[in-house]
């Protein structure tokens, strides 16, 4: 079966805080519309995890070759996490989208900030905790990280669900509280249903 582009196909930036079920939103998307979209692939300066590869699921790159692209304005967003740099780069967005492919971000606060900045035309979407606490609830209950880092995250939640109340800075707000009902304002919005 050919795949069913959107009618809009600009870049869809997906945002909101750690543990609301962005990927587990985009990935039923993906899984409904086969070879219809694609994840935007980062570059990094970190060193790749086990298991990660090169052009999958970063493009791993030197501090000099992250610095070069910025110099060249070859990022759409940019950041820093500790000691390592992370960023969107214009010519991957536009390979995909030669190819037919909606590319999806996966973007936080400070991303949304400089595409919205940017020259990029996107559609914005921020998924949003049915409440704090339960959000927390789910940070918690992974137990894949520290008591320390899971209050970081908490922190940076607090914030982005703020500026998220800032008007026009995102398309539609979908609330996570069912996944089901969540997933299926995604793709009406996606598709304009």
């Amino acid at each position: 079966m050919a795949p069913t582009p959107p009618t809009d196909r600009r870049p869809l930036v997906i945002s909101g805080p750690s543990g609301v079920g962005k990927g587990t939103l985009y990935g039923k998307l993906f899984a409904a519309h086969p070879d219809t979209f694609t994840l935007s692939v980062s570059h990094t300066t970190r060193k790749p995890r086990d298991g990660e590869q090169d052009g999958v699921h970063y493009h791993f790159v030197t501090m000099e070759e992250f610095e070069g692209l910025i110099a060249k304005d070859g990022f759409v967003e940019h950041a820093k996490f500790g000691s390592n740099r992370y960023g969107t780069s214009k010519a991957t967005i536009e390979e995909q989208t030669a190819k037919g492919k909606v590319v999806v971000l996966d973007i936080e606060m400070e991303g949304v900030k400089q595409i919205k900045a940017s020259s990029l035309g996107a559609r914005y979407v921020f998924i949003a905790p049915p409440s704090f606490e339960a959000l927390e609830k789910r940070l918690r209950g992974r137990g894949t990280e520290d008591e320390d880092a899971v209050v970081k995250r908490l922190d940076q939640a607090r914030v982005e669900l703020e500026f998220a109340k800032t008007p026009g800075v995102h398309d539609i707000t979908i609330v996570n509280d069912d996944l089901d009902k969540a997933y299926a304002e995604l793709e009406a919005y996606v598709y304009k249903k």
